[in-house]
């Protein structure tokens, strides 16, 4: 029972063999304060006798490995929880002894989390490989799709009807390409609890400007980069981080076929540059991940494409969002 905050804590360990009340109080009014305290249940006392009572105090850092030696070593049921992994407990405090283990070989955390994710990378290649392959089947299909465009371009209903029956058809799921990214979701909140709560994290370098993997990226594209005297507003701290993150997603969008949808190709070609103003803000050592994982991706999907005999949509995609025309081979 105690209070704590995101990388310390105060906590009175009762007697685990015995049952107690426990409570906690905040006060709001005037002075903030902050009062958990326990009472243990009634002892009798015979005449001449003697009774003792014992409980434990923790107060200090929440170190993982500490912290579990408590849990383990006196049995202290759930104090592992003292720290906060998040709804993805089961992910994200495995991740974390992954990532320490690397780290203590390797003596840098930003170099441990490079190397766990191409760890991941390789555990989830059967799906991603299963996932480009029904990519390289959408492209096949790419002329029929737009065949049915033309013709029922005054009629929506009956368009999706006819997509539907074509895939259907060619037995290819239309939303399996989002599954390399929806897969990673899980692992980002994961990562980015560990970069933020513990403790371990805090003030860890990495290379370069990067002196705290768990703060964000300290440069700005706004003075650029630190050449001009001038320190932009907060919600101006675009670093060169997230703009590498931004650039690496862009790429890995534009290697994929359009979606001929235009309210889905739009959203395509913003999600970038939203994602690159998002992420601005969060820690840099995510930020990394998120970059070092779209570069992973773009190497894996050619691999795979080029495997498949499928044509990478790179290029052909960037002259058309910049020249405005297709290569005379794609038209």
């Amino acid at each position: 029972v105690g209070i704590t905050d995101k990388y310390w804590a105060a906590a009175v360990i009762p007697d685990q063999s015995k049952t107690y009340d426990a409570r906690f109080v905040a006060t709001q009014t005037g002075a903030k304060a902050y009062q958990a305290d326990l009472r243990e249940g009634e002892v009798s006392v015979a005449p001449g006798a003697s009774v003792s009572a014992s409980s434990k105090l923790f107060a200090g850092a929440k170190v993982v490995q500490l912290v579990d030696n408590y849990e383990k070593n006196l049995n202290i049921k759930n104090f592992d929880l003292i720290i906060d992994w998040g709804w993805f407990y089961f992910i994200t405090k495995p991740l974390f002894k992954v990532i320490d283990f690397f780290y203590k070989l390797l003596g840098n955390f930003g170099l441990a989390i490079l190397l766990v994710t191409v760890m991941l990378k390789g555990l989830f290649f059967p799906l991603a490989n299963k996932s480009y392959a029904s990519m390289a089947k959408m492209k096949a299909v790419q002329p029929q799709l737009k065949e049915l465009q033309e013709r029922y371009k005054e009629d929506k209903p009956k368009l999706q009807q006819e997509m539907m029956a074509l895939y259907k058809r060619e037995r290819i799921n239309p939303v399996a390409g989002c599954w390399p990214m929806l897969i990673q979701i899980p692992v980002f909140f994961a990562l980015y609890k560990v970069i933020f709560t513990t403790i371990e994290m805090r003030q860890a370098p990495f290379f370069g400007w990067i002196r705290d993997l768990s703060a964000p990226d300290p440069t700005s594209v706004f003075n650029l980069f630190g050449l001009i005297p001038f320190t932009p507003p907060h919600m101006l701290m675009l670093g060169a981080w997230p703009i590498i993150m931004g650039c690496t997603m862009f790429i890995q969008m534009k290697m994929n076929p359009e979606p001929p949808d235009p309210a889905q190709k739009l959203m395509f070609t913003w999600m970038p540059l939203i994602f690159t103003f998002m992420l601005g803000s969060f820690p840099a050592g995510l930020v990394i991940y998120w970059s070092w994982n779209n570069l992973l991706s773009v190497t894996q999907q050619g691999f795979i494409m080029k495997r498949h005999g499928v044509k990478i949509e790179l290029w052909d995609n960037l002259r058309k969002l910049f020249l405005g025309k297709s290569s005379p081979s794609t038209a």
